[in-house]
C-alpha cells in the first residue's frame, strides 16, 4: 500500500487552490489535508495537521508566504515548502529559505505533477542506516553546557552529532542516541561550539562534520546530508554546500 502524503494548500486566491486540488486528486500518493487563505492560518495549520508538503503562495493577507515558511521552518525545517507566486523577484529569498521548489503562476500543470512524483520519489526513499562507534577515544576536555527543564545538562561536543529546530525548540542528538532540548537558539550555540568541527548547513541545522558521510541533492537547490552513527540527516543550502565542497578539499 501506497503512502499518502498530507498537503497543505496555502493561498488567498480559492481558484487556486482548487485547481491545486483539482491537480492533487490526480496524484494517488498525496492528500489535500487542509486549506489556508492567510499567512496565520497557514502557519497554524502547518503547525496542528503537520503537512508533509505545502504549497505556498508568496503573497497572502497579514504574514507572506516567505514569513510563513520561517515559521514553519522553526516549527518543522523537514516541511517540503513549494513557493507559488507570479512574481519572481522574491526567488532569491526563497532559495535561501529552502523552498524545494518554486512554480510561477499561471502554473504549467505538467510542471507540477513533475514535482509531485519528485517529491512521492524522494519521500519514498528508504535507506538502511547502520550505526557504528566512534573510532576514536573521547577527549572529555570540551563540552557543550546547555540549560532545559531538568536544569543544566553538559555534552561531549565530539558526540554531538547534529542540532537542529523542531516544534520551536532546539534539539541535540548525540551518537549514543540521546536527544537534549533547549530553548537556547541555534545561533547561540553555534556561537559556543567548535568552528573546526562543527558546520551551520542551515538556518535550522548546525551539523558535526566528522559525522557526515554522504551528501545528496534534495530539491531544486538544497541538498541532505546523511550522518553516521545516526540515523538523522540534515538539509544545506546551495550557499552552505559550496562552503563545505571548499571546506573538504
Amino acid at each position: 500500500m501506497k503512502t499518502l502524503y498530507r498537503v497543505l494548500l496555502a493561498d488567498d486566491d480559492a481558484g487556486m487552490r482548487l485547481l491545486l486540488k483539482k491537480v492533487l486528486e490526480k496524484n494517488t500518493q498525496f492528500s489535500v489535508a487542509g486549506e489556508a487563505a492567510d499567512g496565520e492560518s497557514a502557519v497554524s495549520l502547518a503547525e496542528t495537521l503537520k503537512p508533509d508538503v505545502i504549497f505556498m503562495d508568496v503573497e497572502m493577507p497579514g504574514l507572506n508566504g516567505v514569513e510563513c515558511a520561517k515559521r514553519i521552518q522553526d516549527i518543522n525545517p523537514k516541511t517540503i515548502i513549494i513557493f507559488a507566486t507570479a512574481h519572481e523577484q522574491y526567488m532569491p529569498e526563497a532559495f535561501e529559505l529552502y523552498a524545494f521548489d518554486y512554480i510561477v503562476k499561471p502554473f504549467n500543470i505538467q510542471r507540477i505533477h513533475q514535482t509531485l512524483n519528485r517529491i512521492a520519489a524522494l519521500l519514498g526513499q528508504k535507506e538502511n542506516v547502520h550505526s557504528r562507534p566512534p573510532s576514536h577515544e573521547k577527549s572529555g576536555l570540551r563540552k557543550l553546557v546547555i540549560k532545559n527543564r531538568e536544569g543544566i545538562s553538559l555534552i561531549d561536543e565530539e558526540d554531538i552529532v547534529l542540532i537542529q529546530r523542531e516544534s520551536k525548540s532546539t534539539a541535540i542528538y548525540t551518537s549514543d542516541g540521546q536527544k537534549y532540548v533547549t530553548s537556547e537558539g541555534v545561533t547561540e550555540l553555534e556561537s559556543r561550539l567548535d568552528k573546526n568541527l562543527f558546520f551551520r548547513s542551515h538556518r535550522s541545522y548546525i551539523i558535526n562534520i566528522s559525522h557526515v558521510h554522504k551528501i545528496y541533492p534534495y530539491g531544486r537547490w538544497t541538498y541532505v546530508a546523511k550522518l553516521r552513527d545516526s540515523d538523522m540527516d540534515a538539509l544545506i543550502t546551495h550557499e552552505k554546500y559550496e562552503e563545505l565542497q571548499k571546506l573538504f578539499k
